[in-house]
């Protein structure tokens, strides 16, 4: 039973909180299905940033590892959906692709992972005070090494299995282009694009924080993130994946050799990918996270004046 004369205020936030999954309802919580309101959801963020902050290295790096492999995932997924589809209209391409994105963020969400580009809205804790700016960083760069790690890993998985090869050789022209097009983006461009990526998933993950139910995360995590993917803008983690798999197909010599429509692929380097894409598309994430959403929200609903 919920004690007598309890408030919102005075539930403790508990339970797993791992990658913008939500924290353990609490008894008053659960004695409504409707939707957090924008105030309470706020609240939420905070909390959540806060026990982010307080997670081991160990498990802090275990729950990355997943996100950058469920990440990778639906970037796999993307690649292959959009395979072949070149009789199709541009914009019902990427509407295509956005879509299948969509199963990394709701792995991430709704099976409990640490994605380097959500835990930006730690931002909105970090405002309050209640975690340093030595306990933000620490997550993000443990949580940015091991979303690497576990994009990497798919990255091997996938080039090994041939997956590549599949549709008569349209997964790997597709994966190609992919990553020809993301290294070919001038550094100031990357950054734009990163900053209106990260805005869209982080919005993506603040609506998260309304939700009561998997169905409820679910829907409210779709339509975003196929806007950012349908739009054509730039993550982070989700680029860990895409240009490095291309890079090891590039290096399939023979089988690059014997298929038609091939792209340019001179600018498609690992130099081009660690410094001309990664490093301005991280920037731009950082910037889209913590300034267009985590730092508005908390001004709107969590400042004290």
């Amino acid at each position: 039973m919920v004690p007598l004369g309890a408030s919102a205020r005075d539930v403790r936030v508990v339970g797993d909180i791992a990658g913008g999954s939500m924290p353990g309802m609490s008894l008053i919580e659960q004695q409504t299905f409707d939707a957090l309101p924008p105030p309470d959801m706020a609240r939420r963020a905070e909390a959540v940033g806060e026990a982010k902050a307080a997670l081991s290295a160990s498990t802090m790096f275990a729950l990355a590892v997943l996100a950058g492999a469920f990440i990778a995932m639906g970037a796999a997924f993307a690649t292959t959906v959009t395979a072949g589809t070149s009789g199709l209209a541009y914009g019902v391409v990427r509407l295509l692709a956005g879509v299948a994105f969509s199963l990394g963020l709701i792995l991430v969400i709704v099976g409990g992972a640490e994605l380097f580009t959500g835990n930006t809205l730690m931002i909105m804790a970090w405002a309050s005070r209640r975690i340093s700016t030595a306990r933000m960083l620490r997550n993000w760069a443990i949580v940015y090494a091991g979303n690497m790690v576990g994009a990497s890993a798919a990255v091997l998985l996938v080039v090994w299995a041939r997956q590549y090869t599949f549709g008569k050789g349209a997964v790997g022209i597709q994966a190609l282009t992919i990553g020809a097009t993301k290294t070919d983006l001038g550094f100031g461009q990357a950054v734009a694009l990163g900053i209106l990526c990260n805005a869209l998933v982080c919005i993506a993950v603040w609506l998260c924080f309304s939700a009561r139910t998997t169905a409820d995360r679910i829907l409210a995590i779709v339509p975003p993130i196929t806007a950012f993917v349908a739009c054509g803008f730039e993550h982070s983690v989700a680029n860990m994946y895409f240009i490095p798999v291309a890079l090891l197909i590039k290096r399939d010599h023979a089988w690059v050799s014997s298929m038609s429509g091939v792209p340019d692929l001179h600018t498609l380097t690992w130099n081009n990918y660690l410094v001309g894409n990664l490093l301005p598309v991280t920037i731009g994430n950082v910037i889209g996270g913590t300034l267009l959403v985590g730092a508005v929200y908390w001004f709107v609903y969590l400042r004290r004046l």
